[in-house]
């Protein structure tokens, strides 16, 4: 009859649903009847074991290393007989090994395991593989392994790996978080685990695979319903059946503490695996210097490993060749399941057998394409998540929340930018107006703070070595034990002549400790004076400069220069080797106190040239703190920031901003032993280089030199120093258009810091660093050589695009160093007066027009010298330029000299004109002369002294004069005697006078 259910029927569907529900419960799945893959293990050590499959059918092709995430089983590329990665890789041919890490939980130290321990033992396994096979390997790794694969290969530098093939592995992992999470929540969520949990428990394997399962809780749930409504029916669950048990209960493994800290750490805070200088074991690593072929299949639906995290590895590793496959999988079916049965395997196989001569390109692979512009976006489109089967109504819900999330992130990204930065920056102000006179602050002070938070992290990289902050606080400790036995005191003046290496920034730093005075000697014939000036008969260098110091120094302490140098001159009287002092047999005196140094203390000394004069500039802890603080801030330095330090430590620049902001911004120091466009090249991506310092021409001939590359999607977000031109500015914009420029100008005191932090104003100093001495601009009479007051006495400040002299506001009655003013803007101020000629634009951004020493003062009016070496440096063909005066004031003539940048010719006074347009004919240079080479100072200042004193030059083709309408043309001899320029003349004829 009609509508009677079919009684016997529901019972057999009853009784099948116990008879296989008791089996599961018993057995924990179905018996499907399904054997693992034959192997045999070829070596069993504490971190691996290393599994050759089908040991008594070894088939003749390439060998192939399989690699499996750390909280993945290494059966994951065995979990069906007829799908698994294994049997599909032999049956095509190829030689399959696994890496099995075990189960950490249940090896010996397992739980102790970190990030370098898998890596170096991949590289490990490589080798033994290659001495068994006598191939090169086939690299592969699923998700994590896949990164492990990446890593191993930059870690060896792709020497023994034939290519690489990873499954849903990111490498750009902050460019595309799983779930759509913002960067902004995780990245401090991961650092506080990192530091705070992570490095004190592990994650045990139900743990590993509850977060995986929650990652799509919708499609866990539904597989579960999926599989109890179709328990009556065994033939329909036998094909998934092993997957299902794999995910559901045998395919998870605990993870180590210690390892997820630094992948954490390094992958997730500071994303290193795309902007480059992780380390591993002590060695700095990029995947940049990867260099074999590379797939990556990418999971259309895949929200871990999504795909423009994983298309990373195209701007990660420009030097290898890069495809990929799209699969319309979620991360799982990348490596198990029909789909990978039937595409990711057999395309593999395909794969290695294109890249081992002996098979066609896969027609499924193509070069990958970049998806680094996307703005928020992942990769993973609506419709491949509807496509991958998530058509149901709670999952589209999800997935379009997810979508209107990211949505949202886009729009409101430029707020979240501004509260990052002021939750960054405003502690430092905060603790920047808390110092007072007897406030306690120093270099060796912040250094010691930085240790005690940072600890085991990187500070220093050098050589492709690494120093973490504990190692390097530890070092400043023992050299400042050597100069207690040196007879070094607390106030005492020391000398210091160093190359920019890490023993220069530990003998700083230890004297700071120590609380004595750096005097940063100047080199050359500067020595001497400065010798003189800084007050000081000790002084502290390396090996390298032994020699020009050893000739005027009374006591010579040398530190530094690597494992194993001797210093053969050492008698322990003039020559000190630093070195062979044992600290821990030195004795500490009673008086001696860590970083006793006061903000009113004098920390160092600097110097600068004001023409052939050298003049001393004392630098008190507070005014190093000012500039230190205020050039973290302008910078937004961080600890995610890598900042290549080349400045010399001497100059300003490298002491105040590169050094001092480096140090208050937490971030790691790189270090370089030369300059020079192929090393420039080499380390920047290795080092993971984000911010790079300068002074004056110091990047000209790197970025000059036709040998220069490197990548666009390298990791500098910053150029940060002092000095440079406007062409080189620009030049810089076009070779690095994602990085910017921020230009800092400060008195040889700090007193006063300006920075152009926008950097859309080329050639502009910007404006005052909040938080740093106030900064006026005030009116200034250059032929009475004093301040312009108004009418009620008081000085008045210049208006806009009127040229004056900078004043910055005196806070502290201890800050001295220049001439100190009462009483200037209104009563009770004060104000430190320097020599430095500045004008303001409508906007407040501030433009250095020189030295009041340097300014030309012509017939025609004066002439200042910055304006004119601006345009002058943005022709292509000129490579430095100064500007200097030959002549008595009221008759002096402005000479500009170029050096020609190589390969370009000379320019033409057309050009030279052009160069100047910005300027009224009376503001050019009367004359331009063309030059092969203009020599640098040791910052790289391009010097005009030796020109200076050869007067006026003589007349040839390579000599321009300006004419009455501004034009150039070349300077004959009948000219320049017509006009009283005498050739090596000093001064110009009075009855003649230029236009």
């Amino acid at each position: 009859m009609r509508g009677v259910p079919n009684i016997k029927e529901s019972l057999d569907r009853v009784v099948a649903t116990a008879q296989n529900g008791l089996e599961v419960i018993r057995y924990g799945s179905l018996e499907t009847g399904t054997r693992p893959a034959p192997f045999r293990v070829e070596e069993t050590v504490p971190m691996y074991r290393l599994r050759r499959y089908f040991p008594d059918d070894v088939a003749q092709g390439p060998p192939v290393v399989l690699v499996p995430p750390m909280m993945v089983s290494a059966n994951v590329y065995d979990v069906t007989t007829d799908n698994g990665a294994v049997s599909i890789l032999h049956r095509a041919g190829l030689d399959p090994w696994v890496v099995d890490f075990g189960s950490p939980d249940k090896i010996e130290g397992g739980m102790r395991r970190t990030l370098a321990d898998h890596i170096v033992s991949i590289d490990e396994i490589i080798d033994r593989v290659r001495a068994i096979t006598g191939k090169d390997v086939h690299l592969a790794g699923y998700s994590q392994g896949g990164m492990f694969c990446y890593q191993a290969a930059a870690y060896r530098r792709s020497k023994g790996i034939a290519s690489i093939v990873t499954y849903g592995s990111p490498v750009d992992v902050l460019g595309a978080l799983p779930l759509g999470l913002p960067a902004a929540l995780v990245t401090p969520g991961a650092q506080f685990l990192a530091d705070n949990v992570f490095n004190r428990i592990a994650i045990p394997g139900w743990l590993a695979r509850t977060g995986f399962q929650l990652v799509d809780p919708v499609k866990a749930a539904r597989s579960r319903i999926d599989f109890l409504r179709q328990l009556h029916d065994r033939e329909a669950l036998l094909p998934r059946e092993d997957s299902r048990r794999f995910i559901e209960v045998d395919g998870w493994v605990a993870w180590s503490g210690p390892a997820v800290a630094d992948l954490l750490r390094q992958f997730v805070v500071h994303n290193r695996l795309v902007g480059g200088g992780f380390v591993i074991n002590d060695q700095v690593v990029t995947l940049a210097e990867i260099t074999c072929p590379v797939l990556a299949f990418v999971g259309e639906a895949d929200d871990i490993g999504q795909p423009v995290a994983v298309r990373g590895i195209l701007r990660a590793s420009p030097m290898a060749q890069v495809y990929e496959s799209a699969l319309p999988v979620g991360h799982f079916g990348l490596v198990v399941g029909s789909t990978a049965g039937t595409r990711t395997w057999p395309t593999t196989a395909d794969w290695i057998r294109w890249n081992d001569g002996s098979g066609a390109e896969p027609e499924t692979i193509e070069k990958m394409r970049d998806d680094g512009d996307q703005s928020g976006g992942t990769g993973v489109s609506f419709s491949s998540r509807v496509a991958h089967g998530l058509g149901s109504a709670a999952g589209v819900g999800a997935d379009t929340g997810r979508e209107l999330v990211g949505a949202a992130k886009s729009v409101s990204r430029t707020a979240d930018a501004v509260r990052r930065e002021s939750l960054r920056v405003l502690p430092r102000l905060v603790r920047l107006g808390q110092i007072q006179s007897r406030t306690t602050i120093s270099l060796g002070k912040l250094m010691n703070e930085n240790a005690r938070r940072h600890g085991k992290q990187e500070l220093f990289l050098f050589e492709d070595r690494v120093l973490s902050h504990r190692q390097v606080n530890d070092r400043i400790d023992n050299v400042v034990r050597g100069l207690i036995a040196c007879g070094v005191r607390p106030g005492e003046h020391v000398g210091v002549r160093m190359l920019t290496r890490p023993s220069a920034l530990v003998a700083i730093a230890a004297l700071s400790r120590l609380g004595a005075v750096a005097v940063m000697l100047s080199g050359g014939s500067d020595l001497k004076p400065s010798l003189r000036l800084g007050i000081c008969s000790l002084v502290l260098t390396d090996p390298a400069n032994l020699d020009e110091l050893a000739a005027v120094a009374d006591r010579v302490l040398v530190l530094g220069g690597g494992d194993g140098r001797t210093i053969a001159r050492a008698d322990g009287e003039h020559i000190i080797d630093m070195e062979q002092i044992d600290p821990d047999s030195v004795e500490v005196p009673s008086w001696y106190r860590p970083d006793p140094g006061r903000a009113g203390d004098l920390a160092f000394v600097l110097f600068s040239k004001n023409g052939d004069n050298l003049e001393k500039w004392p630098v008190t802890n507070h005014r190093w703190a000012l500039s230190a603080f205020g050039a973290a801030s302008a910078a937004a330095l961080s600890s995610t920031d890598t900042v290549y330090c080349l400045t010399p430590l001497q100059h300003a620049s490298g002491l105040l901003t590169a050094l001092g902001g480096t140090v208050v911004g937490g971030a790691r120091i790189a270090l370089s032993a030369g300059l020079d466009a192929d090393t420039f090249a080499a380390e920047i991506p290795r080092y993971g280089i984000t911010v790079v310092s300068y002074t004056w021409s110091m990047l000209q001939d790197i970025i000059g030199s036709d040998d220069f590359s490197v990548t666009d999607h390298n990791a500098i977000r910053l150029f940060m120093g002092s000095g440079m031109s406007a062409g080189l500015w620009e030049d810089l914009n076009e070779k690095f258009p994602r990085a910017r420029v921020l230009e800092f100008f400060a008195t040889g005191d700090g007193s006063a810091i300006l920075a152009n932090v926008t950097g859309t104003k080329v050639g502009s100093s910007g404006r005052p660093v909040p938080g740093v001495n106030a900064v006026a601009i005030a009116a200034f009479d250059m032929a009475e050589g004093r301040l312009i007051t108004d009418n009620y006495g008081f000085v008045r400040e210049a208006r806009v695009d009127e040229v004056g002299v900078m004043l910055s506001k005196a806070q502290q009655q201890y800050e001295v160093g220049a001439t100190v003013l009462r009483d200037v803007f209104t009563a009770g101020d004060r104000w430190q007066v320097s020599e430095h000629l500045f004008s303001r634009d409508a906007d407040g951004d501030f433009w250095f027009m020189g030295h009041a020493s340097a300014v030309i003062d012509s017939v025609d009016g004066y002439i200042y010298p910055q304006p004119i070496v601006d345009g002058l440096s943005r022709l292509v063909q000129v490579k430095h330029a100064v500007v200097y005066k030959v002549g008595v004031p009221g008759n002096e003539i402005a000479i500009a000299a170029v050096s020609k940048q190589e390969g370009t010719g000379s320019p033409t006074g057309s050009a030279l004109r052009l160069a100047l347009a910005g300027l009224t004919p009376a503001q050019r240079p009367h004359i331009i002369r063309i030059l092969d080479h203009i020599d640098l100072t040791s910052s790289y200042r391009p010097q005009s002294a030796s020109l200076r004193a050869a007067g006026i030059p003589a007349a040839g083709a390579s000599v321009w004069y300006r004419d009455e309408e501004g034009r150039y043309r070349r300077l004959t001899k009948a000219i320049a005697h017509e006009f009283g320029w005498e050739p090596g003349a000093m001064a110009i004829r009075p009855a003649a006078s230029p236009v």
